[in-house]
């Protein structure tokens, strides 16, 4: 061993749930909570934001009495939240529960953010906006594709990362090598997260059968407009101090809706693109997935395969599985 490392089992544990939308992982997580000493720390972007309850499927009041939820409603729907800003109140989180003898668990499908806690993200400097009001001009006058090739002769990197229609983050790429003189890409090296700070039991729920649980997703948002999800979205649309290139706005369902609220298409266009874009949010998620190591998969939802996960999950943690999270044997 050398420099500050410590050996694993001095290491205390942080338990990841992922998987793509409307698989189940909040239900495994609640179930987890019979058994073993959980709080749950949320990596959701939009279950952030105050309002958007019935869209984002955020706990239930009677689900968080029963068990503690983590970095729900952190944000006005006005105000932005970065995956930095989740880094570090995750990360806070964590050690709060450590500190009261029980385990974090972390639950939700926002695997930018779980990027960022677990390998960083590079102190980069703040906006400019006398910098991107100049992007800006030059994209509209030539296009965000043409930038993403000059991107391309700065960030070789960045620009195999970035798509030639993401606009946002383009612009940020050619901000931080305009201000620095360095590329992103650089940058973004020298990062240091939280991967060597835990010991990491990383577990992914992927959908038995893929068409199935596309069919489910189109079951479940039917669910939430039942439950009121246009009432919601017209009351955010209402304050007046929102619009659809928020963050919050930008949200899969909410960003579909507030077109019908505008009138700018009708209720069963809304609803069908909305489907369209969470089977779509669901196949980035599980390509996201794909691409990671480490995870231990489960397939499915039912009783016998949560079972095994629990037993996988409490060999994992040895003696903290009693409650005692600064006790993990490896």
């Amino acid at each position: 061993m050398t420099g500050d490392a410590a050996p694993a089992a001095a290491l205390l544990p942080v338990i990841v749930l992922v998987g793509p939308t409307g698989v189940g992982k909040s239900g495994w997580a609640m179930r987890l909570a019979e058994t073993l000493p959980v709080e749950i720390v949320s990596v959701d972007s939009a279950q952030v934001y105050t309002g958007l309850d019935i869209g984002t499927a955020k706990p239930s009041a009677a689900e968080r009495a029963a068990v503690r939820h983590h970095l729900l409603d952190l944000r006005d729907p006005a105000a932005r939240y970065s995956a930095g800003d989740f880094a570090r109140d995750a990360r806070a989180a964590i050690d709060a529960i450590h500190a009261r003898g029980r385990l974090p668990l972390l639950v939700g499908g926002t695997m930018l953010y779980l990027r960022a806690l677990y390998h960083g993200l590079a102190e980069l400097p703040p906006a400019d906006a006398e910098v991107r009001a100049r992007l800006d001009a030059e994209a509209a006058r030539d296009g965000w594709p043409r930038l993403h090739e000059r991107l391309r002769t700065v960030d070789a990197q960045a620009a195999e990362r970035i798509h030639p229609n993401d606009p946002q983050r383009i612009q940020r790429a050619l901000e931080v090598q305009l201000l620095t003189g360095r590329s992103l890409s650089s940058w973004q090296a020298g990062t240091r997260g939280s991967a060597q700070a835990y010991r990491w039991l990383r577990h992914a729920l992927w959908p038995a059968d893929r068409h199935a649980h596309g069919e489910r997703l189109a079951a479940r948002f039917d669910a939430m407009l039942a439950a009121g999800l246009c009432e919601e979205v017209r009351a955010l649309h209402a304050r007046g101090d929102l619009n659809p290139a928020l963050p919050s706005i930008r949200s899969v369902g909410y960003r579909q809706l507030w077109a019908w609220c505008e009138g700018r298409t009708g209720i069963e266009q809304a609803r069908a693109q909305a489907i369209v874009a969470t089977r779509q949010l669901s196949k980035r998620q599980m390509t996201w997935l794909r691409a990671e190591t480490g995870f231990s998969a489960w397939t499915g939802a039912d009783n016998e395969e949560f079972d095994k996960f629990r037993k996988k999950l409490q060999s994992q943690l040895g003696d903290a599985a009693d409650g005692r999270a600064d006790a993990v044997v490896e």
